[in-house]
């Protein structure tokens, strides 16, 4: 799991907000580049920034801000959001060093931008969900759409998006937890990589996420005010399970594989200990092939990805039960499940 800490910029200044409402904006550090330094010298590879008034104004407005971090401090990767309502917004960032642009209002109201910035720049446009009661909120949190937050995820997994930043408005800037709940269930109806965002304020929170396989983190507030140590969070997110106890009674170990929208059981395969340390790792399945005798990716060549949605094992601890979300055939016959023969009395 990755970890973003948050750089909210409002006034050219960093702050952050309580549930989204710009009149409790409270200054976090000195300036947007004195808090990267300090998250680039924790050891930060991602930076998540947002500018508000662009949000607000519908067009980017500290754009130069975030382009100075972006110059100053290359060795992070940075995400951006507020504002981006163009094409030219779009290319302005993407262009000049920004890793990820993140469009809001404009996937909600404007589904060709989403469509052409897919085209010219694929996984690098992710798009933010920011909900409130479960309801689509645009326009910097002040409007409140009749869109679900779930119905949006499915539309923009079918639009080719890769990467959804989730934002619960009632836990952000609350130093609360995250909400769990409306996390694993976008989790579990979208292949897209969810970025969880709000209410991450204690290492628990930290360790819960990446133990859902969220694929990152967001932290904000927790960190400015030392709720969080951002260095113990990226201990947790980078951290190595031990996986010798799955192997006591053999080098491989059978591993179901299960539909965590409807339950259908999707096929068997084998792990290795690599095998599946690269699955906890990377989030999505990877099995050994007893008859090549090497590790295979699904869904590498097909595209049927297979994203983990949880992991749990038996009572002997010598059989795997992972439930994913599954993009396409999970056969290679080309059938939704490999159990599609029945066995007729």
């Amino acid at each position: 799991m990755i970890i973003l800490p948050a750089i909210d910029i409002k006034d050219g200044q960093c702050v952050r907000l309580v549930k989204g409402d710009y009149g409790t904006a409270s200054q976090m550090a000195e300036s947007p580049l004195a808090a990267a330094e300090s998250f680039s010298a924790a050891g930060a590879q991602w930076l998540h920034m947002v500018d508000l008034d662009g949000a607000k104004d519908k067009r980017p407005v500290n754009h130069q801000t975030v382009l100075d971090v972006v110059k100053q401090y290359s060795g992070m990767k940075v995400e951006v959001g507020g504002g981006i309502r163009e094409m030219s917004a779009v290319e302005l960032y993407l262009e000049n060093g920004v890793e990820r642009v993140i469009l809001g209002s404009a996937a909600l109201e404007n589904k060709q931008l989403l469509v052409d910035a897919i085209k010219a720049y694929g996984d690098r446009i992710a798009v933010g969900i920011d909900a409130r009661d479960g309801m689509v909120a645009a326009n910097g949190w002040i409007a409140t759409s009749q869109v679900n937050y779930l119905d949006l995820a499915r539309e923009m997994e079918q639009l080719g998006v890769r990467t959804i930043i989730f934002t619960d408005i009632s836990r952000d800037g609350t130093l609360t937890e995250p909400n769990y709940e409306q996390l694993s269930l976008i989790n579990g109806a979208v292949s897209c990589d969810i970025i969880a965002s709000g209410g991450i304020s204690s290492t628990e929170a930290v360790r819960k996420l990446k133990d859902d396989f969220l694929y990152g983190a967001i932290c904000g507030k927790a960190i400015y005010t030392g709720a969080l140590s951002l260095d113990d969070a990226l201990t947790i997110a980078e951290s190595k399970p031990d996986l010798d106890r799955f192997f006591a009674k053999g080098e491989l170990i059978p591993t179901v594989v299960q539909s965590a929208e409807d339950g259908t059981v999707l096929m068997l395969a084998y792990m290795n200990k690599e095998s599946l340390g690269r699955t906890i790792e990377s989030g999505y399945t990877w099995f050994y092939s007893r008859s090549r005798q090497e590790l295979w990716n699904k869904g590498a060549t097909s595209g049927h990805l297979q994203k983990v949605v949880s992991m749990h094992y038996d009572c002997d601890m010598d059989t795997l039960l992972v439930k994913v979300v599954q993009s396409g055939a999970a056969c290679h016959t080309g059938n939704y499940s490999c159990f599609y023969r029945r066995i007729k009395p």
